[in-house]
């Protein structure tokens, strides 16, 4: 699926690969962010720490009708409060993509994967 965007100069097609992309890249600027895992975990339940170029794994964008709504799986920095971080991810994630795609998100649902000691 893809949103289509009708300017005066033509049409825009948004991709969900790119707007996970952006979703994930925003995610990871976030204080109390190690990385973000893949949406599907190991059988031992290990979850691992996606790169820069895999960010979209980690990300499934759902949409109803014009309704956006985003999944992230991350995982959280030891130490940090969990609720914050996550409130700060959802905020940011809106934030960006509203600002770099125009498009208004209906929902960023967080699912801590893992938390991680840095070293």
């Amino acid at each position: 699926m893809s949103i289509e965007l009708t300017t005066k100069d033509g049409n825009v097609t948004i991709t969900n690969e790119v707007i996970a992309t952006v979703a994930g890249g925003a995610a990871i600027e976030c204080y109390g962010i190690v990385g973000m895992a893949s949406k599907n975990q190991l059988k031992d339940g290990i979850a691992e720490i996606l790169r820069k170029e895999n960010f979209a794994k980690g990300v499934v964008v759902r949409q109803d009708d014009e309704l956006i709504s985003i999944d992230m799986y991350i995982i959280v920095s030891y130490g940090t409060k969990i609720s914050e971080v996550a409130h700060n991810v959802q905020s940011q994630v809106k934030y960006n993509l509203d600002k770099t795609l125009g498009i208004p998100i209906h929902a960023v649902n967080v699912y801590i994967q893992g938390v991680r000691v840095q070293a």
